[in-house]
């Protein structure tokens, strides 16, 4: 049983990498062209998808997220008071 899921846990992170990568713009990924960590990870299977995802997939951007805007009541609004 355990070696079943060991082949199972290796299939999906296999799967994982693969699309991964395959959704990745080829812009942001890092190291090697995009064409050549997919024939990597086809290829080397499991530890294809590690190496991807180590030194392959884009980082994190750490800049500023677009976060929803705040919703102001209309008596805090400005814009809306000066329409009164």
């Amino acid at each position: 049983m355990l070696d079943v899921l060991i082949v199972l846990g290796g299939l999906a992170l296999w799967l994982f990498g693969l699309i991964d990568c395959a959704r990745t713009d080829q812009d942001r990924v890092r190291n090697l062209p995009k064409w050549a960590w997919l024939i990597i990870i086809i290829f080397f299977g499991s530890l294809g998808a590690i190496a991807w995802l180590a030194v392959g997939r884009p980082k994190t951007s750490s800049g500023p997220r677009m976060r929803p805007g705040r919703i102001i009541p209309p008596d805090d609004n400005p814009e809306f008071l000066k329409q009164i």
